[in-house]
């Protein structure tokens, strides 16, 4: 499955290449670094990161001791700053590849969604959900953050709400946590849901 968007590699590099990267907060944020410092994967597990940017949750798990971390983005700029600043990062996880071209074998038991799920165009949105169910094995998690909120047009970021996010999402996981962020950095507080999904077995 590839879908075509205007939101094409071309416009995220122009993005980074302008210095128009308001998503990157320049390290992990709060709620991910909590659920990583509890999670209980084991250091094999496959952990995938689309839309990854410059990759600092896939910065962290590298250095935690996760071997089998991969991020992928269609902007090629994005994949050389995390490679430059984390040499030792494995260059084969770098994956600039279309996220709903990526290969569902071998599935994954983490997606880590942040900041992506806002960055496509919202007719994308169905087949987001649709791609993370078909990459993540039976009993595999996704987790990450969604805005909670409204921007002005024209996008990205693409705003929404949860009641339009659980219609998505509904039809391939079950909800283990789908609530507002309680620790979200000051700009986003009160504007982020933090998610944690299980897809069905």
């Amino acid at each position: 499955m590839q879908l075509d968007s205007p939101l094409d590699a071309a416009y995220w590099s122009a993005r980074y290449a302008q210095g128009q990267t308001g998503w990157d907060t320049g390290a992990i944020t709060p709620p991910l670094l909590n659920y990583f410092l509890q999670m209980r994967l084991p250091r094999t597990a496959r952990i995938l990161i689309p839309g990854a940017g410059r990759g600092y949750e896939a910065e962290y798990l590298h250095a935690a001791g996760y071997d089998h971390v991969f991020v992928a983005d269609i902007a090629p700029e994005a994949l050389r700053d995390l490679q430059a600043r984390v040499p030792g990062f494995p260059a084969t996880h770098l994956l600039e590849q279309d996220f709903f071209a990526l290969p569902t074998a071998p599935p994954y038991d983490l997606i880590v969604e942040q900041t992506f799920f806002c960055a496509l165009d919202p007719s994308l949105r169905p087949a987001y959900a649709q791609q993370c169910a078909a990459l993540l094995r039976p009993g595999g998690t996704l987790m990450g953050l969604l805005f909670d909120t409204e921007f002005s047009p024209p996008g990205p970021p693409f705003g929404g709400s949860r009641a339009e996010y659980e219609s998505y999402f509904a039809p391939y996981f079950d909800f283990v946590h789908f609530e507002t962020a309680t620790n979200s950095i000051k700009p986003r507080q009160g504007k982020e849901l933090f998610i944690c999904l299980k897809k069905r077995q």
